[in-house]
C-alpha cells in the first residue's frame, strides 16, 4: 500500500488508479471493514489525527478531483461524507523520499511521464514541515 504524500497530478495513469484503490482500501480499514492491513504503516498518520476517517475521505476527494480533470470516471459515492477540515503535517524528508521513489517508478513504468519537480507540491491534505523521513515510512 502506498498512500502518496505528493499531489496526485504527478502520477501516471496506472499510479492514480492504484492510489484510488489503495486509499479506498485504507478507508475500509479505518471503517473496520477488513481483516488485513489494519496495522499497515501507511495508515499511522491517519490513525493519529482527530478524525482518521475524515482525513482519508478528504484525501480521496482530492484524488477523485484529479481523476475528473483527467477525464476518468471514479465513483465518488465510495468516499465517506465526513471531513477532517484541516491539513496534516508531512516532513520535507518524506516529500523528498517520495519524489525520488516516484521518479524511479515512472522511469520503469511510464518513461514518457514527466517526473515530479525537485520541490514537488504535497497532496492537498498535507502541509510540509521541516524534518527527515517519517517514522512510519518503510524503506
Amino acid at each position: 500500500m502506498r498512500i502518496w504524500s505528493l499531489r496526485p497530478t504527478y502520477l501516471d495513469p496506472k499510479g492514480i488508479v492504484a492510489l484510488w484503490r489503495e486509499a479506498l482500501l485504507a478507508q475500509k480499514v479505518l471503517l473496520g471493514q477488513t481483516k488485513g492491513y489494519r496495522n499497515h504503516p501507511q495508515l499511522e498518520r491517519f490513525k493519529a489525527c482527530p478524525s482518521p476517517l475524515g482525513a482519508i475521505a478528504d484525501y480521496l476527494r482530492e484524488v477523485a478531483a484529479d481523476a475528473v480533470r483527467r477525464g476518468y470516471s471514479f465513483d465518488h459515492s465510495k468516499i465517506e461524507s465526513v471531513s477532517l477540515g484541516e491539513r496534516l503535517p508531512v516532513t520535507m524528508g518524506q516529500i523528498k523520499f517520495e519524489r525520488l521513489h516516484l521518479a524511479e517508478k515512472l522511469k520503469r513504468r511510464a518513461p514518457e511521464q514527466v517526473p515530479p519537480p525537485n520541490s514537488p507540491l504535497p497532496h492537498q491534505l498535507f502541509k510540509v514541515e521541516p524534518g527527515s523521513l517519517e517514522n512510519w515510512e518503510r524503506t
